[in-house]
């Protein structure tokens, strides 16, 4: 009986299951609605899945949507994909073959504005630091400072007022920060009075009156190194960059220079170029800086709403009915 129902399931290609891929945490939403196919099994006889596969799930970027991997199935309806960026996805490309995308903004929203905060947090107390003093055996004196900022009453920019920028400044506004924002367009005046925010009009204003800079915006080709040495160079010396989007959004080369320099006074970034970094990038050995591993969605609860929201797409599209998060050119 279960062999027939799971027979009735349209068929989906995964990158795989487990640590780089989707998690097993999660993977149980998807075999209630597919039968499931990971890239590795596929390659091995793709004459046989091929034209069965309706559904392509994108985790981490992966499996990537080639053009050979779409020439290779015939049958796709819809590149599901989870998080909010796309970057990594030829959309004019993808469509052009009649094939629907998706990506699940929303859902992400939450976490990554509380890693954010958390990593404004972290690197304003020194936290990172103060945890490795309290681990090391030499350690037999508390310090009485570590060159910690006060982030209550501090100012804050966000670049990119969007969902999740919407929500570090919910967040924000419990700390008494005084929050400023930068946009391709202007929030509602009722948004406005809700936060407490006020509008920049250009980036160079937001930069130069921001203790704290966040940056939660889309890769496109306009954000593409949209830090640059100038832009760094119109931050307070006292200011701290932190970069929850995507590497490219940040001249790297330039953040390093700005870094050594003392020109701000840290980065915290839960994104880099590439991802990880070579372990001899000059960043790494900054003791200015705080990187995570771009997890910003990484807690199991949102993964499984993530997921969930890759179901409810692809089977809408398997349907012929409207995505809840169609992308479109």
């Amino acid at each position: 009986m279960q062999m027939a129902m799971d027979g009735d399931k349209p068929w989906a290609l995964i990158s795989e299951v487990g640590e780089q891929g989707i998690l097993e945490q999660a993977i149980d939403i998807l075999r209630q609605h597919f039968q499931i196919v990971n890239h590795r099994d596929f390659l091995k006889d793709p004459g046989l899945y091929g034209p069965k596969i309706q559904v392509l799930f994108s985790w981490i970027q992966r499996p990537k949507a080639t053009p050979a991997l779409l020439k290779s199935l015939p049958a796709l309806k819809v590149v599901a994909s989870g998080g909010a960026g796309y970057d990594h996805l030829d959309l004019p490309n993808i469509t052009r073959l009649g094939v629907r995308v998706a990506n699940t903004p929303g859902v992400v929203s939450d976490s990554t504005a509380d890693m954010a905060m958390a990593l404004l947090l972290a690197s304003a107390r020194n936290i990172v630091e103060g945890h490795q003093l309290m681990m090391d055996p030499k350690t037999t004196v508390l310090p009485q400072w570590l060159g910690g900022v006060e982030v209550s009453g501090s100012s804050l920019g966000i670049v990119g007022m969007g969902k999740i920028g919407y929500k570090i400044a919910q967040r924000a506004k419990g700390f008494d920060m005084r929050i400023l924002y930068y946009n391709r367009s202007r929030r509602s005046i009722e948004d406005e009075q809700t936060l407490g925010a006020t509008y920049c009009e250009n980036l160079a204003d937001l930069l130069g009156q921001s203790d704290f800079v966040v940056l939660s915006v889309c890769l496109t080709p306009e954000t593409t190194g949209l830090i640059s040495a100038k832009e760094l160079a119109l931050m307070k010396p006292s200011g701290t960059l932190v970069n929850i989007s995507r590497g490219p959004v940040v001249d790297q080369d330039a953040l390093v220079e700005a870094l050594q320099a003392r020109t701000i006074r840290a980065a915290a970034l839960d994104v880099t170029y590439p991802e990880p970094l070579p372990r001899d990038h000059p960043l790494l050995g900054l003791p200015n800086v705080l990187i995570t591993p771009h997890f910003g969605t990484s807690t199991i609860t949102t993964i499984r709403r993530m997921v969930q929201k890759m179901v409810d797409n692809a089977l809408a599209a398997i349907k012929g009915e409207k995505m809840p998060d169609e992308l479109k050119c």
